[in-house]
């Protein structure tokens, strides 16, 4: 099952305390890169956060970005921690002391300032299980639409694996021909030279001609790579690593037979093998 690397989900949870809002982007790389963009006030669930990316996720770069709405509380429902607000005030006037023109620290920027605000136990960690729970669901979220725009390049893959199959079967049958016509080439050109034909060193020269020609392994190998393809795709691990190794072994023996060739439709034919490598390795690059 094909999960492609490039992806995006939301998810907004609200609850008493506020609205958690979770926003998940991710493109293609080559291993897992996670970026966390969180509020202070949750760094503590930081730990947590990543192992569940390493849950979910085993390529790509990811943009995490949580934004925190608290609701409007009753004003007997705040309670200020006068520690550290006795502290932010004293670190306050350290610096008004050794600056000049500071300009003055307004109410609701010190209501903001990380544990001024003191929160019951209870509240805080229930609002770092929600952030958890929510991050989980929207990595789940996720995880859907990369596997849904998985499923789309899957006939991608299989339509350029066919042309493959159908042109190493033409090329195939080409050879007893072009191994044939070759011979009568060279035979030809024995005549046309009015040299006199030694059959044993015509012999050695088709031999020769025979094993420049012989392309046969390439064309095995290439058939027994489009099998390995179509079983990785079916797999339900990652796999992009593994189809990109496979690529680059397709591309190795194309470009093989583009060297053994001797006609133009050979040549041709490595060119169009090529081309549809490139093309299915072009989308590799974007799977998981």
């Amino acid at each position: 099952m094909l999960k492609s690397m490039t992806g995006f989900a939301r998810l907004e949870l609200e609850s008493d305390q506020g609205v958690l809002t979770w926003e998940l982007r991710t493109v293609n790389h080559r291993y897992l890169e996670p970026h966390l963009k969180i509020p202070d006030m949750f760094r503590e669930a930081e730990p947590k956060l990543r192992s569940l990316m390493r849950k979910y996720l085993s390529r790509g770069k990811l943009d995490c970005s949580l934004k925190w709405q608290p609701s409007n509380r009753k004003a007997d429902g705040l309670k200020v921690n006068a520690e550290v607000l006795a502290q932010l005030s004293e670190a306050c006037r350290s610096v008004n002391e050794l600056f000049d023109d500071v300009a003055p620290v307004d109410a609701i920027s010190v209501l903001q300032w990380p544990g001024v605000i003191d929160n019951e136990s209870g509240d805080r960690q229930q609002l770092l299980a929600q952030a958890n729970e929510s991050f989980e669901a929207c990595l789940k979220i996720l995880l859907e639409n990369r596997q849904r725009e998985g499923t789309q390049l899957e006939p991608l893959f299989e339509e350029r694996l066919v042309a493959i199959e159908n042109i190493v079967k033409e090329v195939r049958a080409w050879l007893p021909d072009i191994l044939k016509k070759q011979s009568e080439l060279v035979k030809k050109r024995f005549e046309e030279a009015s040299v006199q034909m030694d059959n044993e060193r015509l012999e050695q020269e088709m031999v020769l001609l025979a094993q420049k020609t012989d392309v046969a392994e390439e064309l095995d190998r290439l058939d027994a790579h489009v099998v390995e393809v179509r079983s990785v795709l079916k797999k339900k691990e990652p796999v992009g690593r593994r189809l990109d190794f496979l690529m680059q072994e397709l591309n190795r023996e194309a470009n093989t037979l583009s060297s053994k060739s001797i006609v133009t439709d050979t040549t041709k034919a490595a060119v169009e093998l090529k081309v549809l490598i490139e093309q299915m390795r072009e989308q590799v690059q974007n799977v998981e």
